[in-house]
């Protein structure tokens, strides 16, 4: 029976603790009992798997196609076609719900029966090998030669999990994205506070349910770089499009001559989109829209480019550089959380400890399976550190070229492991490696096709490099 004395924690043996099961935790942990016999012990504070997601806004859906995102061992989704809707033509994009059911379907079902897994919810890591069970108040510890892994480093953050980081006066009617379906009564004017995929969300869910566009106000502090989804679609239905612009790719960065006219090109191109040609974006943040999505927003003419909010009053808006005045009845939705923000790089391992960040841009599952697919292998933790460079979250339209050449010197280093080529040959979760002209079957081609692909990143990582040195 656990030991309910705070003072004296009870044993538990385990070759793994893993402190949180959202995405990264959970595709972790499958990797790492696919590959290995470990034994492994999953903390985390919430009830159920599934991280922030757990706690996201009703109306969230993934940004990627869904066949892309969860675990290695089990698939998200039907890979099915949407037929309706502003995502129609594209890959289905799972809902907040089925992520929820997905990654309690892998405990349940894949983790919990292996027998090598112990999950305990509503606790409280503590540092050391210490955790703290919520509802008992029992506290548990592994043991000194225990891994620690680290699956909250990133830090993903949605607008409930903390209340607005500004001042809001009386009488001023501000929600979380979360509440917005339990809304009957929405006033003659609805104010979205952010830019980032959440307040793209607010603005097309708003739009979706009927509320006129000359009803919305758009607090925008910086506008954004964005995807065109279509380019985030694998499978030869797609190839021809995603062909032409990647070839458009290659020659806008070759014949680019400073990073002001390279972004021209990739939006000339359509590598790049933006809602405002007049507007000059300084953020990318890898969100991703449907050109029906594009034009939908597009329809919201009341964009307030004043930086950000510093309080809101029930008369005015008081932002960085300007206030607003509020002239009729308004609801303010919160979507300023940073969602993903742009950490600091650690080493991914660090004797006992092992943090899980993206060692490729934004795709963190990904990552997380790739990190533990490494940590499987008989190597050093300097080989394994080189192995595993991690890739900070972009946050402004220069991180854009930074994490691409960080993406292509990865993607260098791996090239030299067989073991690694062998697992991204068929990693479900690797998927951006079928996005444009499939790869051939056959062995050597395949091999020289990989080559190719490889020869034209260099060149561009090698180019952009240089545009960012000339400034």
């Amino acid at each position: 029976m656990p030991n309910h004395d705070s003072t004296l924690p009870t044993a538990i043996d385990a070759d793994y603790l893993v402190v949180g099961a959202g995405g990264m935790g959970m595709a972790f942990v499958d990797t790492l009992i696919t590959e290995t016999d470990a034994r492994v012990v999953i903390v985390d504070h919430y009830h159920a798997p599934g991280g922030h997601w757990t706690l996201a806004y009703p109306f969230v859906r993934l940004h990627q196609p869904s066949t892309g995102y969860g675990v290695e061992s089990r698939r998200l989704g039907d890979n099915a076609i949407d037929a309706v809707g502003w995502n129609a033509g594209l890959l289905e994009l799972a809902s907040v719900g089925e992520v929820c059911a997905y990654f309690d379907q892998v405990m349940q079902r894949n983790f919990l029966p292996s027998g090598r897994v112990e999950y305990r919810p509503m606790s409280h890591y503590e540092g050391d090998g210490c955790f703290l069970s919520l509802a008992s108040g029992a506290r548990f510890q592994v043991g000194p030669d225990c891994k620690i892994v680290d699956a909250t480093y990133q830090n993903v953050t949605v607008p409930a999990m903390r209340p607005p980081p500004y001042a809001i006066g009386d009488g001023v009617r501000c929600v979380t994205p979360n509440a917005l379906v339990g809304i009957t009564d929405f006033p003659a004017r609805i104010t979205v506070v952010g830019a980032g995929k959440t307040g793209i969300d607010a603005c097309l869910w708003l739009l979706r349910q009927g509320i006129a566009p000359e009803r919305l106000t758009w607090i925008a502090p910086r506008d954004s770089w964005l995807i065109d989804r279509q380019l985030a679609q694998p499978g030869e239905q797609f190839a021809d499009a995603t062909s032409l612009t990647l070839i458009g790719t290659v020659e806008a960065v070759h014949e680019a001559i400073s990073i002001a006219d390279l972004f021209d090109r990739l939006e000339t191109c359509g590598r790049l989109i933006r809602l405002d040609t007049a507007v000059r974006p300084t953020m990318y943040r890898c969100a991703t829209v449907s050109m029906a999505e594009h034009t939908a927003l597009q329809r919201i003419g009341d964009v307030v480019r004043l930086g950000r909010i510093q309080r809101i009053d029930p008369d005015k808006i008081i932002l960085e550089q300007g206030e607003r005045p509020v002239t009729e009845p308004t609801l303010f939705v919160d979507c300023s959380a940073d969602g993903l923000e742009k950490r600091p790089t650690v080493p991914v391992f660090d004797g006992c400890a092992i943090t899980l960040q993206s060692v490729r841009t934004c795709q963190q599952v990904f990552s997380a399976a790739f990190i533990a697919k490494v940590e499987a292998m008989p190597l050093e933790a300097a080989e394994k550190n080189r192995l595993c460079r991690p890739v900070p979250h972009p946050d402004t339209d220069i991180d854009f070229l930074h994490t691409t050449i960080a993406d292509v010197e990865n993607e260098t280093v791996w090239r030299e492991s067989p073991a690694l080529q062998a697992w991204l040959a068929t990693s479900r979760l690797n998927w951006v490696r079928d996005v444009g002209p499939a790869l051939p079957d056959e062995p050597v081609e395949r091999a020289e096709a990989l080559a190719l692909r490889h020869t034209l990143m260099a060149g561009i990582a090698a180019k952009l490099a240089a545009l960012l040195q000339s400034g």
